[in-house]
């Protein structure tokens, strides 16, 4: 059983995406949208794309040939030391420098998310 502590943490490079998703694709407001992003970023602390971050994206992204902006989430998340990266566009099951992808609506829950969905439902 895992006895680690719990901590979810926002990508700030995902903001973009977030409001790019409410307006293109949810149809929101730009400044319904915006309130959105920002209720996420202070509801959990947020993890910001350094130069570092940059540089590690750009490894990512020539050696697995990720995408950019994946890249630098899956970067980011690692210099936050995170354990579990959930994402429905990246490969389910990669791992990058301890941090394990996962699809949090495949089939299949992976194990770490089984426990913390349990941790939180309490």
């Amino acid at each position: 059983m895992w006895k680690g502590t719990c901590r979810f943490y926002a990508i700030a490079t995902v903001f973009g995406e977030l409001f790019n998703v409410l307006v293109r694709k949810a149809k929101r407001r730009p400044a319904r949208a915006r309130t959105a992003v920002l209720s996420w970023r202070d509801a959990y602390p947020t993890v910001e794309t350094s130069a570092a971050v940059m540089v590690n994206a750009t490894d990512l992204a020539s050696d697995h040939g990720l995408t950019i902006w994946d890249s630098v989430v899956l970067a980011a998340s690692a210099e936050a030391e995170c354990r579990l990266l959930l994402s429905e566009d990246l490969q389910d099951g990669f791992t990058w420098r301890g941090v394990t992808v996962t699809n949090p609506f495949a089939p299949a829950v992976h194990p770490l998310l089984a426990v913390l969905l349990k941790t939180t439902e309490r």
